[in-house]
């Protein structure tokens, strides 16, 4: 089954280790579980199911992406 892609990706910041371009929910998901901070609050929750929703068929991956951008903001890892 082909993973949805989002129309615009989103830019992560990791401070000194450089940015990562996220292209959709699958790739978000991953840096959700296994490489975000500690910090994980409302946001970060929310992201996560909407991007596991969408992998699932059950949410837009455009909703995924907007849930996960808001994530990246709680965390202040967004490119300026």
């Amino acid at each position: 089954m082909p993973q949805p892609n989002w129309q615009k990706p989103v830019k992560v910041a990791f401070g000194n280790l450089g940015t990562e371009v996220i292209n959709g929910p699958s790739e978000a998901l991953i840096l959700l579980l296994d490489h975000w901070p500690d910090l994980r609050g409302p946001h970060f929750v929310r992201a996560r199911s909407a991007c596991r929703a969408a992998l699932e068929g059950r949410r837009s991956p455009e909703d995924a992406r907007q849930f996960f951008e808001q994530a990246v903001s709680e965390a202040q890892m967004h490119v300026n």
